[in-house]
């Protein structure tokens, strides 16, 4: 069992799902009295927030436990937790507006659905998207005010409250400069750096998936500032590497690894760390053609996968991700850490390096 499993908590995943249940739940209480789609927007996102693999409020909860936190003094660790969940909730929400995917995970998410509603009032195929986008980024919207009104009302210690606002605030501003960097990069008529492919794959998942939800267990457990910026630079340098992984496996994983069909990545021709490497190689404008019909299907895919295999591009991307775990674990060797923080930190480096595809 390793910190990126879903059963890693034991026990304690029913008290961050609790949390999470309960926020979601306030949302939707208000908005049943408004009737109609808005009401329809509650379920959906209660329904879009079930499950998971609760991979962010784990890390605060299990960074709080390794620093010595003592639950029973620290009533906040479960609604800050549930706080980082329905931050990612609210990005991915956000997400699949921006690259018009109606699925996760095989099921229609909240634009999906609220595209369905649309066409079952009667609604073309334009109003249908209209709909189903507004859905989305309201919903997304909802849950990222809730993120922060989890943590602004949480029974925090002493000076508390505000560095765990803080880390909340820069999270979304560090996330949002990712995002809009990413699409910028797509949309570039010359071949964007692989340096700001890289920087664009860091902001976008580095910092709310990695270093905040770090800090977040820090803050509750009473560590100093010391601690916080070690796991902060920590955080910054796994969560690269994590991302550079996503990367892999969007291209070269199994759809089960994937949660989406094998070679999505390419079939979409998304600009990733690994598509600016192979452009960077004499072989691009084989990876270039191969990567023009990959959207055909499964035959083209693997074209695709070997021209980018064969330029080598997958083994470049490969040493990157090795290098930003050396580098994460370079920090921890010098970093002052209680055993168990130790631990927990070297198991999630384990965890993100047995992904690799």
């Amino acid at each position: 069992m390793t910190p990126l499993s879903p059963s890693f908590l034991g026990s304690r995943r029913a008290e961050v799902d609790g949390a999470v249940d309960l926020a979601v739940a306030r949302i939707e209480r208000r908005m049943q009295p408004f009737g109609g789609a808005f009401a329809d927007l509650g379920a959906a996102m209660r329904r879009a927030t079930k499950g998971g693999k609760r991979f962010r409020p784990t890390l605060v909860v299990a960074t709080f436990d390794a620093l010595g936190g003592v639950e029973a003094d620290a009533p906040a660790l479960y609604p800050v937790a549930a706080s980082f969940e329905l931050l990612h909730a609210a990005f991915l929400m956000h997400d699949d507006i921006l690259d018009h995917d109606t699925l996760r995970r095989g099921v229609p998410n909240v634009s999906g659905e609220f595209r369905a509603y649309a066409e079952d009032h009667g609604a073309d195929a334009a109003g249908s998207a209209l709909l189903g986008d507004a859905a989305g980024l309201l919903a997304g919207d909802l849950l990222l005010h809730e993120s922060q009104r989890l943590i602004a009302l949480a029974p925090t210690p002493e000076g508390a409250r505000e560095r765990l606002l803080n880390l909340l605030d820069e999270a979304v501003l560090v996330s949002a400069a990712g995002e809009l960097a990413d699409i910028a990069n797509s949309l570039r008529e010359d071949a964007p750096e692989a340096a700001a492919i890289l920087a664009a794959t860091h902001d976008k998942t580095a910092v709310y998936s990695f270093a905040a939800p770090l800090r977040a267990g820090a803050v509750l457990a009473g560590a100093d500032e010391s601690t916080e910026s070690d796991l902060a630079r920590y955080g910054s340098r796994l969560g690269l590497a994590f991302q550079l992984v996503d990367d892999l496996i969007g291209a070269f994983g199994t759809s089960e690894q994937a949660g989406k069909p094998e070679g999505a990545d390419l079939r979409e021709a998304k600009q990733t760390a690994l598509i600016a490497l192979a452009r960077a190689t004499t072989a691009w404008p084989d990876v270039r053609t191969a990567l023009a019909e990959a959207h055909t299907g499964p035959i083209a895919v693997r074209r695709a996968q070997s021209a980018l295999d064969a330029s080598g591009a997958r083994a470049a991307l490969e040493q990157l991700v090795q290098q930003s775990l050396s580098d994460a674990r370079a920090v921890l060797r010098d970093a002052e850490l209680p055993l168990p923080a130790r631990d927990l930190l070297g198991a999630l480096a384990d965890a993100v390096e047995a992904r690799v595809p």
